[in-house]
């Protein structure tokens, strides 16, 4: 079965949790911790970074380091990981939906005036599958509202907005660096930010809201969800070879949309000229008029050796958020709605070569065309 991605590890990883384990400093006290978050920092060029056990942790200590507390509201866009919303309901807060673009997937800007009340407090921007979200009208209308913008960048490590790092664009912003992503630690994520108090704050939720004066007195209930030196390590080595896997990742999703162009019924993900899309997963969607679904594609590919995997299911139709959501009815969730019952991932590993991916495609053109 060819595997929808592997993680790319080598002698380097080894080496390094190796020098980790020599050391005895496998805590998140060990020295790899600080050194990943200073090495990833600056290559996104922020000041700060702040390594956390996963990405959806990341994503709730981003949004605590921003004052997120109960009764705001934080608006989420509804094509995403349940992590998004997780993350609001975990500090009390009101996760509001609205819908995405039809050619990028990522959150539709102009939803967003109709979605902001007196209690927004955050806006999430979610680079979805490697390519940025609007950053310059996402962040206009939380200016203009006076609103914080947390950016999501779990699935874009190395993706540009405009000639700037993607997580070094808004307030804060969330990694994850789980065993699919760009680069990974197995599990772990990291917060990364420019402002002062919003990197204090991180630190400090982390950590079980340790006091600095006084560590075993708390005024604040925070968790642990620090990185260990171990996941660290790892982090370190992938790190120094992170432009390898984009330039590769940029390589395959190109020869992707290359050959995909002649398949009829397959739409792919809009690169938009001011974005330098990472390609995190090669993704499709499946016309309605092929008269196939996702699940059905996918079973067929399944089949022929090839493996895949659906699309995020919307967050307003998920039962387990229904009593946290706020749903406005005004706003329409048809893009979600369309792309979550119609999308699926194909093979995306850096390790793929040409060959796999021309087997891929002419796959899936054989199953749109009942062949």
């Amino acid at each position: 079965m060819l595997p929808v991605c592997e993680p790319a590890l080598g002698r380097r990883e080894e080496e390094l949790v190796r020098q980790c384990i020599a050391s005895g400093w496998i805590s998140s006290d060990g020295p790899f911790v600080k050194k990943f978050e200073d090495s990833f920092s600056d290559y996104l060029g922020a000041r700060y970074g702040v390594a956390v056990c996963n990405g959806t942790v990341a994503l709730e200590t981003a949004l605590f380091a921003l004052g997120v507390q109960a009764g705001d509201e934080v608006i989420v866009p509804a094509f995403t990981i349940i992590s998004c919303a997780i993350a609001v309901i975990r500090l009390g807060a009101v996760p509001v939906l609205v819908d995405v673009c039809p050619d990028t997937w990522c959150i539709d800007s102009e939803s967003l005036e109709a979605a902001i009340t007196s209690r927004t407090k955050a806006i999430m921007a979610v680079h979805m599958y490697g390519h940025p979200a609007d950053m310059d009208a996402i962040t206009s209308v939380a200016k203009k509202h006076n609103v914080y913008v947390l950016e999501d960048a779990a699935q874009v490590h190395g993706g540009e907005y405009k000639g700037k790092k993607c997580g070094a664009i808004a307030d804060i912003a969330a990694f994850s660096f789980y065993a699919n992503k760009i680069i990974t630690t197995g599990e772990g994520g990291m917060v990364v930010t420019s402002n002062d108090e919003f990197a204090e704050r991180a630190r400090y939720y982390r950590n079980l809201c340790f006091r600095p004066e006084r560590r075993f007195y708390h005024t604040d209930l925070g968790n642990n969800y620090r990185m260990t030196s171990l996941q660290a390590a790892v982090g370190v080595a992938q790190l120094e070879r992170i432009e390898e896997f984009v330039a590769k990742k940029r390589e395959l999703g190109e020869y992707y949309r290359e050959l995909l162009s002649s398949v009829p019924g397959v739409q792919t993900q809009t690169e938009l000229p001011w974005a330098k899309m990472v390609y995190w997963m090669y993704c499709v969607v499946i016309d309605e008029a092929v008269g196939l679904n996702a699940a059905t594609v996918m079973s067929k590919l399944g089949e022929s050796g090839i493996g895949c995997r659906a699309f995020f299911h919307g967050l307003h139709q998920q039962p387990a958020l229904q009593p946290y959501v706020r749903l406005d009815k005004t706003l329409s969730y048809q893009v979600t709605e369309r792309i979550a019952k119609q999308g699926l991932y194909l093979p995306s590993s850096v390790s793929l070569t040409n060959e796999q991916v021309e087997t891929v495609v002419s796959t899936l053109k054989s199953v749109i065309l009942g062949r």
